[in-house]
């Protein structure tokens, strides 16, 4: 090709000589085969349109299985809108929040169309949650209505060719068990058994990935800060989702003895060890994967992981290093489970540009790259789901943005979903399962990460 550098005028003179001959030899082989010419003559002219056949650049092969599970991960009340009495629309209206809720980005009306998005990545696992105060606003009455949305809901993604993971409790809850005491008091566990054995019996047929209790400990923590639970009464509520999830860790497994069922935990560098002793230590037997979340890394060179704290998630360092740590650590605590990347992201404000320059396709792709580290060294990593399709409500303010489409619940009122790059970014990792063998982080890994202390700081990385 003219103007194609290193692309020599000899180069294509060979390449015409070659296309040439390759095609002579191709139109003799069809005469010998119209004629029937001895056999003889036939494979030689099969070696001579292999031999003269122009170059073909194979795909080079992937370094994960081609049963990868990419896909995108969302909630039921960050992002349905419109929601029903909770615990959470009352800790928004008791003014405990900087936003209140309104529609959120309207998912409850608009999941076909967020569904083809995902499909339109490529993506093989669509998350949602299946929200108990929507369905179940009057102890032992389920809205036959909201059944059927969330009946058409986990179709549509069955239809577009993903498996549902569901959710079965995202940090909501109804309001008629916030005004008995929620976890507090002894009657929430068996209600919430009642319902999700239900959920169970309707969807197993589906054969989803389950999550029964997202990130437990953070879970107890917003209940704490908000008012929900009393502190003292933490250690009960960790106790009654332990429970829970043993309870019906076993009811899904009746419906379905195949099924796929996890907790996710958000992992919390260095100290992550001491909270999976409150739940993930203490259901490891009822565990068929290991669900975990990497958002935040920390080195003794940057400590900015601390804004994750405060709200401030567009502040914190999002070390993409740092997940191979994370992946490691749990590979080793937990040995024989695979593990599940169920929420991993980056977070803007306002869907502006990072102050520190990062952008969301680089540091996706960083982690991919990070992931694949993993795997090599042995970890067994079945699958990844980004951290949002959409942006939606971050538990109490819209400006934390983390969606691959960015949505501006507050000032755009028909909630138009922009893709980002990170949109083309994920499409591109998806159709090549990974980033290739020759790609290097946009970023170097932290020294001394303190992502999983001490190994993580004594036992660095694979250099790339």
């Amino acid at each position: 090709m003219p103007g194609m550098p290193g692309y020599s005028t000899q180069h294509r003179s060979e390449t015409s000589v070659t296309v040439m001959l390759g095609a002579w030899a191709d139109r003799r082989c069809a005469a010998s085969r119209t004629f029937g010419v001895a056999g003889i003559v036939f494979s030689v002219c099969i070696l001579l349109v292999t031999l003269f056949a122009g170059p073909v650049e194979a795909k080079p092969r992937s370094i994960l299985p081609a049963d990868f599970l990419w896909g995108v991960a969302s909630s039921g009340f960050q992002s349905e809108g419109s929601s029903p009495d909770s615990n959470w629309t009352r800790y928004i209206k008791a003014g405990k929040t900087d936003d209140d809720i309104g529609t959120s980005v309207d998912f409850r009306n608009r999941y076909p169309d967020d569904i083809a998005r995902a499909k339109a990545l490529g993506t093989k696992v669509y998350r949602i949650g299946i929200e108990w105060a929507r369905i179940e606003k009057q102890p032992g009455q389920l809205d036959a209505r909201e059944l059927n949305y969330y009946d058409a809901v986990v179709k549509t993604i069955v239809a577009a060719g993903m498996r549902p993971m569901i959710t079965l409790d995202h940090w909501v809850y109804p309001g008629w068990i916030a005004s008995r005491g929620g976890w507090a008091d002894a009657g929430t566990l068996r209600s919430w058994l009642d319902y999700n054995r239900l959920i169970v019996d309707r969807y197993a047929k589906y054969h989803p990935l389950w999550i029964t209790i997202n990130e437990p400990s953070a879970y107890v923590m917003k209940e704490v800060q908000f008012g929900g639970l009393d502190a003292s009464d933490a250690t009960l509520m960790f106790d009654r989702l332990v429970q829970a999830h043993r309870a019906i860790y076993k009811h899904i497994h009746r419906k379905d003895p195949g099924a796929q069922v996890s907790s996710n935990v958000a992992y919390i560098p260095t100290i992550e060890p001491a909270l999976d002793q409150l739940f993930l230590d203490r259901v490891r037997d009822r565990l068929d994967y290991v669900g975990l979340d990497y958002y935040y890394s920390i080195a003794p060179t940057d400590l900015t992981a601390a804004y994750a704290a405060t709200g401030e998630f567009w502040k914190a360092s999002v070390a993409a290093d740092g997940l191979f740590y994370a992946l490691r650590d749990m590979g080793r605590r937990f040995p024989g489970k695979p593990l599940y990347i169920v929420e991993a992201g980056m977070a803007t404000k306002n869907g502006q540009p990072r102050s520190d320059g990062y952008r969301r396709a680089a540091h996706l792709r960083d982690l991919v790259y990070w992931m694949q580290k993993a795997r090599q060294s042995g970890v067994p990593v079945m699958g990844m789901n980004y951290w949002s399709l959409t942006d939606n409500y971050e538990w109490g303010s819209y400006t934390p943005r983390f969606g691959l489409y960015t949505v501006d619940v507050k000032t755009d009122p028909t909630l138009a979903r922009r893709p980002t790059p990170a949109v083309a970014a994920l499409t591109k990792i998806i159709a090549d399962n990974g980033v290739s063998r020759s790609y290097r982080p946009s970023r170097p890994a932290a020294w001394c990460s303190l992502a999983a202390a001490p190994a993580s700081c004594l036992e660095p990385a694979p250099r790339p």
